[in-house]
């Protein structure tokens, strides 16, 4: 089995800046490209950024050029950087891990899935 834990979520105001920050342990070798969604009350989980094993980035166009996403391979860590923080960014961010050595947007590439840690963004 595979775990995902979050964290780094919080309060922050617009403009601001987050890291969020996603442990992966137990059968981590089973695990490659991961990727960052997210979700609010009654909408579909999106995609946020996604990242290769060997690091290559995928980022929705609403979060390109102010969120950064990165991997730590030996520590079993991918990281989100958030600056330029909207209201419109306020969600569940989830962290999300795949099989897959290609980074990808759909959700349904990913097979482990973190808990979630809440970002909400302030006007």
């Amino acid at each position: 089995q595979v775990q995902l834990v979050e964290s780094g979520g919080g309060l922050v105001q617009a403009g601001g800046s987050l890291r969020l920050s996603c442990a992966a342990s137990g059968r981590t070798f089973s695990i490659y490209a991961m990727g960052w969604f997210r979700q609010t009350p009654g909408k579909e989980r999106e995609f946020v950024a996604a990242i290769s094993w060997r690091g290559g980035t995928l980022y929705a166009d609403s979060v390109k050029d102010r969120f950064t996403i990165s991997r730590d391979n030996a520590k079993n860590t991918v990281y989100l950087q958030m600056s330029s923080l909207k209201p419109e960014d306020t969600a569940v961010y989830y962290c999300a891990g795949s099989g897959r050595t290609d980074s990808s947007e759909s959700k349904n590439d990913y097979t482990y899935w973190g808990q979630g840690t809440q970002v909400t963004v302030s006007s």
